[in-house]
């Protein structure tokens, strides 16, 4: 399995029919319900958009089933051809999928939520070390399908509701104990550029859909 996360920019005045595209596109559900992907869901802040999905087998580019909202995205370049759907970093996870099996949801989610927050430029690195070193020393276990990835300085994370902690079953890549016994001590406070409210790090954002494979077959 193969976690994906994606970030696209709307054109100006095209929010609410982009919005509007993706809640009646049909090919997310038909995806989870063929088996291709356990769980999708699509996010909204200001102008952009943010995908989560997990796929089971081979791995599907958004451009592939979300042509319907395509031309309401803005083209973004660096690459040979203009994109709509820019692929985002993951740095950070505590938990990873070992097979089907050990990611199936074992209990109701309640809610899936993306949140989005800012980091100051010249504070990514250090972010990014004390995440995964973090993440591959297992220093403390955290909820399982939580994750979060990186484009330029903007993070965007996925979680579940209500949240599930337990131990990994793959092994870290680190043999290390560098990770600050109390997490304080990395000062992550110094990291992130404030919001205008004053307001550090997350903020949860809109929701235009989620899909899991059980949900549907529940409903069909």
């Amino acid at each position: 399995m193969k976690r994906m996360i994606y970030r696209a920019q709307i054109k100006e005045e095209c929010l609410a029919k982009a919005k509007e595209a993706l809640k009646a596109a049909s090919t997310p559900k038909r995806l989870v319900k063929e088996g291709l992907l356990m769980t999708i869901g699509a996010f909204c802040w200001e102008q952009q958009l943010f995908l989560y999905y997990e796929c089971k087998k081979e791995i599907i580019q958004p451009d592939t089933f979300l042509q319907v909202v395509e031309q309401y995205l803005v083209d973004w370049p660096g690459e040979n051809q203009m994109r709509k759907w820019i692929p985002m970093i993951e740095v950070f996870h505590f938990n990873e999928p070992d097979s089907e099996e050990h990611w199936r949801r074992k209990a109701p989610v309640e809610s899936r939520k993306g949140r989005v927050a800012h980091l100051k430029p010249e504070m990514m690195s250090s972010y990014i070390y004390y995440h995964y070193q973090l993440q591959e020393e297992r220093a403390f276990y955290g909820p399982k399908y939580e994750i979060i990835a990186m484009h330029e300085n903007l993070l965007f994370g996925y979680q579940e509701f209500p949240a599930v902690v337990e131990e990994p079953v793959t092994a870290g890549k680190l043999r290390t104990k560098g990770t600050p016994e109390n997490w304080s001590d990395s000062r992550m406070d110094l990291h992130f550029d404030p919001w205008e409210d004053g307001h550090l790090y997350f903020k949860h954002i809109e929701q235009v859909f989620s899909y899991y494979e059980d949900e549907l077959s529940e409903n069909t």
